[in-house]
């Protein structure tokens, strides 16, 4: 293109030379497409629908703009089994004093998962109130959970129920070991993580928080990690951080802390050492003020997430000053 051909243009705030004849032909030379753009000329709004008959001046000032996702930062969300959610926060749906209180602590939690045990329907009384009067299955996923399942054989049958029940195919498989402890027992939840990635559950995955374990249920496809912190309603928060990061470095596909955060720190701890979210039910349950605890549950999830985006500051075996030492008087 020839320099006499070019005319001078101001565009979105910087110098711009074009040859087009018209608004619409410079907008497409910036490959745009008219119809998706709004043009300011010279302090003045150019309809679209004249785009293509408005001619260019040299001189002239133009602001060429459209629309994008708003905010700073693109929505910071996660995906298990091709399902995405903005909440890192799961919560519980047990040992609370009312469906009520269980209710308005998931609001304030912002999760937009909960986990509900499948239980025998009480004859005697078949009108009573249920969860789902009370946590609308349709705005909130549910998630199908194998609590108190000590057999692999039980959890699987527990969830063909709970398929059967709501059509539910996203679970969470836990396999408990013994009573005491409520650990789990890796063999039965291998067993069955098998079994039901074979009939076609995407099982989100109850485990020890050992790494070899937790690559071996992913083979067995397990569409999540669920290692816990500590034992299940201990309080204790996260014991083995080592183990926790090891998982969330061998994994590819989502690592949640499942079972033992007390407080919220707890759950920044989890957090910070880069899982994709945190399960919680006693945390939240137990607390003196269960609503109020679950609004910190959901900052410190959010301020752990951030910390990790960060990227922390290097330990120091020594102080490091922060400011000079130099000048000093």
């Amino acid at each position: 293109m020839s320099r006499a051909m070019t005319k001078s243009l101001t565009l979105n705030g910087a110098p711009h030379r074009s040859a087009a004849a018209t608004i619409a032909d410079l907008v497409r030379e910036l490959d745009l497409a008219p119809e998706k753009v709004a043009v300011e000329r010279n302090g003045e709004i150019v309809p679209r629908s004249t785009l293509s008959d408005a001619p260019l001046a040299d001189g002239d000032r133009l602001e060429i703009v459209h629309f994008v996702g708003g905010g700073d930062h693109a929505a910071d969300t996660w995906t298990v089994a091709g399902r995405t959610f903005t909440s890192r926060l799961i919560v519980g749906t047990g040992k609370y004093k009312s469906f009520e209180q269980n209710a308005a602590a998931v609001e304030a939690s912002g999760a937009e998962i909960v986990t509900v045990a499948v239980r025998r329907v009480n004859v005697s009384d078949p009108k009573a109130p249920m969860l789902t009067d009370f946590i609308d299955p349709k705005k909130i996923t549910y998630l199908p959970n194998t609590a108190g399942c000590f057999t692999g054989e039980d959890a699987v049958r527990t969830l063909r129920l709970a398929r059967e029940a709501g059509g539910w195919d996203l679970v969470k498989l836990e396999v408990l070991g013994e009573a005491r402890t409520l650990y789990p027992d890796m063999r039965e939840t291998l067993k069955a993580t098998e079994v039901l990635a074979k009939e076609g559950f995407l099982p989100m995955v109850y485990c020890a928080d050992d790494p070899i374990a937790a690559k071996q249920l992913e083979d067995a496809g397990a569409v999540a990690i669920m290692p816990l912190g500590a034992p299940i309603g201990s309080g204790l928060g996260i014991q083995n951080r080592v183990m926790i990061r090891l998982i969330v470095e061998g994994a590819k596909v989502p690592v949640l802390v499942d079972a033992g955060v007390g407080t919220a720190s707890d759950a920044a701890v989890g957090m910070e050492l880069g899982c994709d979210g945190i399960l919680m039910n006693t945390a939240i349950a137990e607390a003196k003020d269960p609503i109020r605890m679950a609004r910190a549950m959901k900052l410190a999830v959010e301020a752990g997430r951030e910390a990790y985006l960060a990227g922390r500051m290097a330990r120091r075996m020594y102080a490091d000053p922060s400011s000079p030492l130099a000048g000093l008087i």
